[in-house]
């Protein structure tokens, strides 16, 4: 499996567009969650060395998975805050740990950007891979009429304690 930025493979955008729309279009009742717009949106994350960023995995050069590092995903969060988000893992590469990898790469860039803190949300209140991966639980909330719960990370922490380990 290899780590590639959404940069690196722009003719991507449609299938992760679709992806999302698919997984989370239901969220919204107006048309922000449907391909184009999100093929629109993706277009603005074509970044190298800023964020927001969009992290592929892939296997034999395909597309398998993808991880938005971004701003305020929650408007009920400072606009300061840096999120983990649009964790996505096609169905057929699920449960070969893909995910995980995904998310230590978009760590890596966190750290490498100078992100201290990321938040995240899941609809899965267990926490799931995220709490086995060091997240904390911050609190369960209602957004844009779903039940989610609201994660945190603090980057450097992750950092520190592989050092030690080292």
């Amino acid at each position: 499996m290899e780590l590639v930025l959404l940069a690196d493979k722009p003719e991507a955008i449609p299938q992760i567009a679709k992806w999302y729309s698919d997984e989370w279009g239901y969220i919204s009742n107006d048309s922000s969650r449907s391909t184009s717009a999100l093929e629109t949106k993706l277009n603005g994350y074509l970044n190298t060395d800023k964020l927001p960023l969009v992290l592929l995995a892939t296997v034999n050069n395909q597309v398998v998975a993808t991880a938005q590092l971004r701003f305020q995903e929650m408007t009920t969060y400072p606009k300061t805050s840096h999120w983990l988000g649009g964790v996505y893992v096609d169905k057929a590469h699920r449960g070969k740990s893909v995910a995980q990898t995904l998310i230590n790469g978009i760590l890596d860039l966190a750290n490498k950007h100078g992100v201290n803190e990321l938040y995240l949300q899941t609809e899965d209140h267990s926490g799931g891979l995220y709490k086995k991966m060091g997240w904390k639980a911050v609190e369960q909330v209602t957004y844009h009429g779903v039940d989610v719960l609201v994660m945190k990370l603090k980057v450097n922490d992750v950092y520190c304690e592989e050092q030690k380990q080292a």
